[in-house]
């Protein structure tokens, strides 16, 4: 124990020192402009029961993407039948999962049934009743697959949602099979962020019917083909209104093909819009559609509601449209957001909603800073009471404790929860605990007669294996709890996850090597335990 090698002295001063640096604007409470850029200025995240924020159920209505598989279906036949030159009386959806094909008198149902099974190798083919066409329907298995993956794919494209809207350290995970768990800590205003995440912000171009007749389509004869879609308009007096539009059914681009999506002003104007961008193959579909289509209109079509019909002048390259509408920049910025992150593969439903109010985390966050005071406190007057000497000791490693915790939560960015300051107040047990262990082995050996230097030796080696085997099983135990635990319980987790190596690092090697510091060439008769 005399010789003490000077790396152990140098790598306690090391941390201690590290952790100040990373701890001090946790422990200022934040830092303002003048901070000097070299210091870290990052502080503690707080978690959504501490700082307030917007807690969502979501259940994603998995048969609508079912349902649209099924309704791309039909376009993806007529193609085919289209490519094939095979004759037929129509295609259309039945049911969420299955596509029906009436034949004609002079097609052949065999050559017909090759074909399609061929080009849809993956998908069921019956014969409907009295030969009267083919039925295509998705099988039960590809209808699971479809399901998951819609899942996956709606918690993808929220949390690209989400990080675009500006929110820190959201939790976005599946739940169950058909449910996602979303928590915005420290949101500002929930109404907008509920706006942006559920929207399915499914981008389409249609053209619309010049030649169908509006009036009768409203009294309820649209004609084959066509459907009707109602958009906001501005009448004279600044009121608004719901105009019709007889667009064609068939969509001729969607926004799978978007690039980009940037909010820009109408030099006109000076009004918000949304300019969207097309890839490569957008772009080229676009041009061609447009110069199909000269002096004709195409509606732009934003989850079933029409936002203009403008007529195209002349044939557009370059891949470009704007989306324009009576928004306010909010508006417009939050439709760039879901134009960029893309269409939820199908609609999400709240289930259940929880807003926290930041007085609550407030309330919450003082009293459990309180509860580390008080029972801080307590434990430090109790450790120099009992152990002396030995007991400041243990209480420097403490504190040193603390102090590497809130330094490794701010630089890992780990969010403290109130679970988490649980787990701080008994990290600050099980450092005393381990200490105390210590103290006690060490106090057996002196009673049995050993020297000062002897009984601490000894006290150190029996006591680490227990020491060891209590804080490695809780560790394993906080790992089992990140794992499979959600929110606040992967918060407490973390915490004490980081506070049991730091309690094994301050109760067993600090606490050592200043003993070795203070005992070096100095003579003790007597421990101060």
């Amino acid at each position: 124990m005399r010789q003490l090698p000077l790396w152990k002295p140098l790598l306690i001063l090391g941390i201690a020192l590290t952790s100040l640096f990373y701890a001090l604007p946790s422990l200022l409470g934040g830092v303002d402009e003048e901070w000097p850029s070299w210091l870290p200025n990052q502080v503690i995240l707080r978690g959504l029961d501490l700082q307030g924020g917007l807690y969502l159920l979501l259940h994603v209505e998995t048969d609508k993407a079912v349902e649209q598989t099924a309704e791309n279906l039909v376009d993806e036949v007529l193609g085919v039948l289209r490519e094939k030159r095979l004759r037929h009386l129509g295609v259309k959806r039945a049911g969420i999962s299955a596509v029906e094909m009436r034949l004609s008198k002079g097609s052949d149902p065999e050559e017909v049934r090759k074909v399609l099974r061929d080009e849809f190798p993956d998908l069921l083919l019956e014969d409907m009743a009295e030969g009267a066409g083919i039925r295509l329907a998705i099988t039960p298995d590809k209808q699971k697959e479809i399901k998951g993956f819609a899942v996956e794919q709606s918690i993808q494209t929220i949390r690209s949602r989400i990080d675009q809207f500006g929110v820190s350290e959201p939790t976005i995970q599946k739940q169950g099979q058909e449910r996602i768990l979303i928590q915005l800590p420290g949101l500002q205003d929930p109404a907008r962020a509920k706006a942006l995440i559920g929207r399915t912000a499914r981008l389409e171009f249609k053209m619309v019917d010049e030649k169908g007749d509006l009036a009768t389509a409203l009294d309820g004869r649209v004609p084959p083909g066509d459907v009707v879609l109602y958009g906001d308009q501005q009448a004279r007096d600044g009121s608004t209104y719901q105009q019709p539009y007889l667009l064609k059914k068939r969509t001729v681009l969607t926004g799978a093909y978007l690039s980009d999506a940037r909010v820009n002003f109408s030099a006109q104007y000076n009004e918000p819009q949304v300019l969207v961008s097309f890839n490569r193959q957008g772009a080229r579909k676009f041009a061609q559609i447009t110069a199909n289509h000269v002096n004709e209109r195409m509606a732009i079509v934003l989850d079933g509601r029409v936002y203009s019909a403008p007529v195209i002048q002349e044939r557009i390259d370059g891949g470009r449209a704007s989306i324009t509408g009576r928004f306010t920049t909010d508006d417009a910025h939050d439709l760039a957001i879901v134009l960029r992150a893309g269409a939820l593969p199908a609609p999400v439903k709240i289930l259940e909603e929880r807003t926290v109010g930041p007085t609550l985390g407030r309330d919450s966050v003082e009293q459990g800073l309180a509860s580390i005071l008080i029972g801080g406190a307590l434990v430090l007057v109790f450790m120099a009471l009992y152990y002396r000497g030995f007991g400041l000791l243990a209480n420097i490693a403490v504190l040193l404790n603390i102090l590497i915790l809130m330094a490794a939560l701010t630089f890992l960015q780990a969010t403290l929860t109130l679970p988490g300051i649980a787990g701080a107040v008994l990290l600050l047990g099980m450092a005393v605990d381990a200490n105390v262990l210590i103290f006690e082995r060490i106090r057996e050996e002196l009673h049995l007669g050993k020297t000062p230097l002897a009984a601490i030796d000894h006290g150190y080696s029996k006591a680490f294996s227990t020491i060891m085997d209590a804080n490695i099983t809780t560790l394993i135990t906080a790992v089992v709890l990140y794992q499979f635990g959600t929110g606040p319980v992967r918060g407490f987790a973390v915490t004490l996850s980081i506070g049991l190596v730091a309690s094994m690092f301050t109760a067993i090697f600090v606490t050592r090597v200043v003993l070795a510091l203070a005992m070096r060439n100095r003579p003790f008769a007597k421990l101060s335990i």
